[in-house]
């Protein structure tokens, strides 16, 4: 089993930045596909971005494709989520997951392997 770690969350004003860090560790980080979801109160966990395990395939939700940029660097076992240009709306507790076991990133049910979360506060 893969054990994720976020880091990174906090508050920040709109318009501003925040890089988003998921330190994993137990099985081998490099052959796992990776990915981003936030989850705001009452509402569904959310898909953001994934990205393969060579770091060479890349999707994005619409609402991140434009701000929101994923990275891997399989040598330190990291994930990273560079946001830009944040919104109030953006406000959510943002997971990092392993896994998706498959090639339908979207559906957080898919995912095998979760962090415990960090919180993004985007005031305005």
């Amino acid at each position: 089993q893969v054990q994720l770690v976020e880091s990174g969350g906090g508050l920040v004003q709109a318009g501003g930045s925040l890089r988003l860090a998921c330190a994993a560790s137990g099985r081998t980080f490099s052959r796992d596909a990776m990915g981003w979801f936030r989850q705001a109160p009452g509402k569904e966990r959310d898909f953001l971005a994934g990205i393969g395990w060579s770091g060479g395939s890349v999707r994005y939700s619409d609402s991140a494709k434009d701000r929101f940029t994923i990275s891997r660097d399989n040598a330190k076992n990291a994930l990273y989520l560079q946001m830009n240009s944040l919104k109030p709306e953006d406000t959510a507790v943002y997971y990092c997951a392993a896994d998706p076991g498959g090639n339908n990133w979207f559906d957080a049910k898919l995912w095998d392997a979760w962090g415990q979360g960090t919180q993004v506060i985007v005031s305005s």
